[in-house]
């Protein structure tokens, strides 16, 4: 069970805010990490940012910067790139069916699925 800080407690930390990097940040840190192309970068950044949108899901945690990071090295390598989101994405996020059908429809709306 998780328990929040006290009032008192917390005033003793310096707290910072960090959102999401801006698209074009965004995928440019992905192109430096991975050296993928600028294509498959901005697809990647626009997944993200879909994930980042939904709602009435049971996702704890949005698309890190890091897991696009992790798929594009993937797929640098030679990895299927539906298969890389899926491994590096979605089931990062969730183990949850209905989520995982939905961020896979997602996914396959920027990379084809091949059976």
């Amino acid at each position: 069970m998780l328990k929040g800080m006290k009032p008192s407690t917390k005033q003793r930390f310096i707290s910072l805010s960090f959102d999401y990097p801006k698209k074009e940040e965004e995928k440019q840190i992905i192109i430096k990490e991975s050296s993928i192309d600028e294509k498959i970068a901005t697809k990647l950044v626009n997944i993200a940012n879909e994930i980042r949108e939904l709602t009435d899901t049971d996702i704890q945690e949005a698309v890190s910067t890091r897991l696009l990071v992790y798929a594009a090295k993937l797929i640098k390598k030679g990895f299927d790139e539906y298969q890389a989101c899926i491994h590096c994405i979605v089931e990062s996020l969730s183990d949850d069916k209905e989520v995982i059908d939905v961020l896979e429809r997602l996914i396959s709306l920027h990379f084809i699925k091949k059976d």
